[in-house]
């Protein structure tokens, strides 16, 4: 089974993308990390009660305000559900407070999210599914990029285009909300560099996504079509079918992108050195 790690940044299109893998004629599972990261911090989980100890005394509207239909232990009795945008506010941001907090704050939600992720890839595995696509916004990261046979990158190569796009649907935001967020997740741009320089044969492509949904449908064809290039379905059945071949071929891939990563850390080096 192929893993596709797919990536981007806030508001480059990374869910649409999902959306439309997920659907004929694609049909692909899809492992979606935020949507995990909201299971493992739902009230009474061990994520949400390590999250009010360490964020309750310092952020008082940390909790969704008690009120009509949500009494003050909230409506599963497990407690008030997280108000993530006031969490947000807390951890986006690049002050030396703000990057502790996030810190602290993936510590809690990474290794939980992982446990899911581990669980549902096998239940892919197991079914039969061809692929299966990891949608996390932190894949390099993370590290899980050391895990996928492909990488996806939606990008977006006007940063302007991502900052109206996010303030069109988070209307809540302020611009400099919006760039906090932006900036925490990293410039979007060098992750395609970063994806790209994987090599070619369907490693890392990037799905350039700066204008509408129809070009992106036309680009998501281009970049499917790459990836069976690059990981035909006949090899995917074979892998299925035989769980040892399948074991193999994932420790490959693995050292594999453990050459990648090295390659990509010394070339960042050597730029960065150019610089001085």
């Amino acid at each position: 089974m192929l893993l596709i790690g797919l990536t981007g940044s806030i508001a480059t299109g990374k869910s649409t993308v999902s959306s439309i893998l997920s659907k004929p004629p694609y049909s692909l599972p899809i492992i979606d990390a935020d949507l995990l990261a909201r299971k493992v911090v739902e009230p009474g989980t061990a994520g949400y009660k390590a999250i009010v100890k360490y964020f309750g005394p310092s952020t008082p509207d940390l909790l969704v305000p008690a009120g009509q239909g949500m009494p003050e232990s909230g409506t599963t009795g497990k407690g008030r559900p997280l108000n993530r945008p006031a969490l947000g506010r807390r951890v986006f941001g690049e002050d030396e407070q703000r990057v502790k907090d996030r810190k602290v704050l993936n510590s809690i939600v990474h290794p939980a999210v992982r446990r899911e992720m581990f669980f549902a890839v096998l239940r892919s595995y197991l079914l039969g599914h061809r692929a299966v696509v990891l949608d996390v916004p932190l894949l390099f990261e993370g590290g899980l990029d050391m895990f996928c046979g492909t990488v996806l990158v939606v990008a977006v190569r006007d940063p302007e285009v991502q900052m109206e796009r996010l303030m069109k649907r988070d209307q809540f935001l302020t611009r400099e909300d919006a760039e906090n967020r932006v900036r925490s997740q990293g410039d979007v741009r060098e992750k395609a560099r970063r994806c790209e320089s994987r090599g070619g044969k369907g490693l890392g492509v990037v799905v350039w996504n700066d204008g509408g949904r129809d070009e992106l449908e036309k680009e998501i064809g281009r970049v499917v079509k790459v990836i069976e290039e690059h990981s035909p379905r006949w090899w995917n059945w074979i892998l299925w079918a035989f769980p040892p071949a399948a074991v193999a071929v994932a420790g490959w891939n693995y050292w594999r992108n453990v050459g990648i990563n090295k390659r990509w850390k010394v070339e960042e080096e050597g730029r960065e050195r150019s610089k001085l």
